[in-house]
């Protein structure tokens, strides 16, 4: 579960990272009653930029974490498996 939260954050953060415009533009909608007058400012796409790269590398090292973490719980199991016997 943890890894599939992961996959969706990153894959989202790329999304914004690549194409910010569009997810400006969408969450404007969102947020105003009439998106048509609102106009964000340039720096609002270079946040929504690094937002998104900021976005992608937590995902990326939380699924380096989630993958390793069960190697090693599983190289750790085997060696106490090893050591009863």
């Amino acid at each position: 579960m943890k890894a599939a939260l992961l996959l969706v954050v990153g894959l989202v953060g790329l999304v914004q990272t690549l194409a910010p415009r569009p997810v400006v533009r969408a969450w404007t909608r969102v947020v105003y009653r009439d998106a048509g007058d609102a106009e964000p400012r340039e720096w609002a796409y270079v946040a929504a930029r690094a937002e998104g790269a900021v976005l992608t590398l937590v995902s990326l090292v939380g699924l380096y974490r989630v993958a390793t973490a069960s190697d090693d719980a599983e190289a750790s199991s085997t060696s106490d498996e090893r050591s009863d016997g």
